[in-house]
């Protein structure tokens, strides 16, 4: 299955609802922090230039006026002053610096009064200056006095009416501003409003969408997998979408795809295994070969040979001994080949002038486990299509040998053998199953019942010349008996 990659994940959709809902509103919180912090400020600054021209609006005037007539009148000495403040100059000076202070942070109305008064406070210096060196020349008290009331006096009036006026301009800023900040706060809560209203629709209509293109797929996967718990492995969901539930629809088919081919597949090889079992059972107890062994054992006793008899009759009960080996699938090699050297010893007292055979199996082999009537099916097709057509005497040879991790086992005859093209057919037929094949049967199901045990690697191959002979090679794991479990083989 072609897997196909997440465009837009749930995580995405989610998260794009969470954004769209929060980041509005966060700007709405900052545009509104921002902007409350920038009238908070403007508002503290005119609150800090009215208190600094209420306190010289208050002080100013009246303090230098009287700072000047001590001076004129002798109560105060200028060269020993103790508070340095108190100084006309210094007086004049701080309020000089405040003013610069003022300009900075007042607007172009209030600048104008600022600088009017400024200009108030360089005459008002100059004004002193001519007084303190008149002082200093020998007093001129009647100048010094012409002096502060005809000029002193009238500067520190415009200076106080400069300042009123500044504190006027000031208290308007503070009304002006708070008309502004009423404004926009209407303003703000009409847009914003809308605009809150606006998102929150929004975020609604997405998040309805997104929960429904959540929803429904799960449903259908929710259906389906029902389907799929009840048996219904051929059921289908096809999800219609780019996000993790397209991934999970995809793994759910494939899965349901996958349990209905092991399904099928599993009753096949039920079938299989039941009809091989089935034939296995037939094969095993073959009536000709019982009739004729029974035959044999008369014949013996008739002719009064009851020696023999008695090994033929011994030799069957053994045989069937080891046909049912308790009803295991699995015996050790040591058993098959018991099982092989029982069914040619009776096989040869039937067949003592066609038959010969050798058993060569290595007894390092022994105790390595195979499946029973693996050998036997391929000794008696030996016999009867190979030996048995050649009206000669024939020999049977049956080898095991271990070659690394495998058994290698070989019946090897010199009978009629095959041509080509029937060598080519049979081996076609013993890799069908044995339940589509009647032609080599017997070959056919043991080569099955190796493959379906032992995996498809392992099974049988057969050579064969004509006029010359046959070979059949079986190739199974080298698997020990007792460590698989098994059981030892009878004494």
């Amino acid at each position: 299955m072609q897997e196909r990659q997440i465009n837009n994940s749930i995580k995405g959709k989610l998260l794009s609802i969470v954004v769209m809902g929060m980041a509005p509103l966060l700007i709405v919180i900052a545009y509104l922090i921002i902007s409350l912090l920038n009238y908070s400020k403007a508002y503290e600054s005119i609150v800090s230039n009215l208190t600094v021209a209420n306190d010289y609006n208050v002080s100013f005037k009246n303090d230098i006026n009287e700072e000047i007539y001590k001076e004129i009148v002798g109560h105060a000495d200028l060269k020993s002053q103790d508070e340095e403040y108190r100084i006309p100059e210094n007086m004049i000076d701080t309020f000089q610096s405040d003013i610069a202070e003022l300009m900075a942070s007042s607007n172009e109305n209030s600048r104008i009064w600022l600088q009017r008064l400024s200009n108030n406070l360089n005459a008002l210096r100059e004004k002193v200056l001519i007084i303190e060196n008149n002082l200093e020349n020998g007093g001129k008290y009647d100048e010094n006095m012409n002096a502060l009331n005809s000029d002193i006096y009238i500067i520190t009036d415009l200076i106080q009416d400069d300042i009123q006026y500044f504190i006027q301009y000031q208290t308007k800023d503070i009304e002006t501003l708070q008309a502004e900040l009423h404004q926009r706060v209407i303003f703000f809560t009409i847009f914003w409003s809308v605009i809150v209203l606006f998102i929150v629709i929004l975020a609604l209509i997405s998040s309805f969408k997104t929960v429904r293109k959540i929803t429904r797929p799960l449903d259908k996967l929710i259906d389906a997998t029902n389907r799929i718990a009840d048996g219904d492995f051929e059921s289908k969901v096809s999800i219609d979408s780019d996000d993790e539930i397209m991934m999970l629809a995809d793994s759910v088919n494939d899965m349901s795809g996958k349990l209905n081919l092991l399904v099928e597949t599993i009753k096949e090889d039920e079938k299989i295994m039941r009809y091989a079992e089935l034939r296995l059972l037939q094969e095993q107890i073959n009536p000709h070969f019982l009739y004729n062994t029974l035959d044999t054992i008369v014949w013996l006793v008739e002719s009064n040979d009851n020696e023999r008899a008695i090994e033929v009759v011994m030799a069957l009960s053994k045989l069937f001994r080891l046909v049912l080996s308790k009803g295991q699938e699995l015996i050790p090699i040591k058993n098959e080949k018991e099982h092989i050297e029982t069914y040619l010893s009776i096989q040869q007292v039937r067949y003592n002038d066609i038959l010969d055979y050798s058993i060569d199996i290595d007894k390092e082999i022994y105790n390595y486990e195979i499946q029973k009537l693996t050998l036997q099916p391929l000794v008696e097709n030996s016999l009867y299509h190979g030996i048995k057509y050649k009206r000669a005497k024939g020999k049977i040879e049956i080898t095991g040998r271990k070659e690394n991790n495998d058994i290698i086992l070989t019946i090897k005859d010199d009978g009629v053998g095959m041509d080509e093209e029937t060598l080519e057919k049979l081996r076609k037929e013993i890799t069908r199953k044995c339940k589509e094949t009647d032609a080599g049967f017997g070959l056919a199901n043991v080569n099955e019942r190796i493959r379906m045990h032992f995996g498809e690697e392992y099974g049988m191959k057969i050579d064969s010349v004509q006029n010359v002979g046959t070979t059949v090679t079986v190739t199974i794991p080298a698997i020990n008996f007792a460590i698989n479990g098994g059981m030892d083989s009878e004494k």
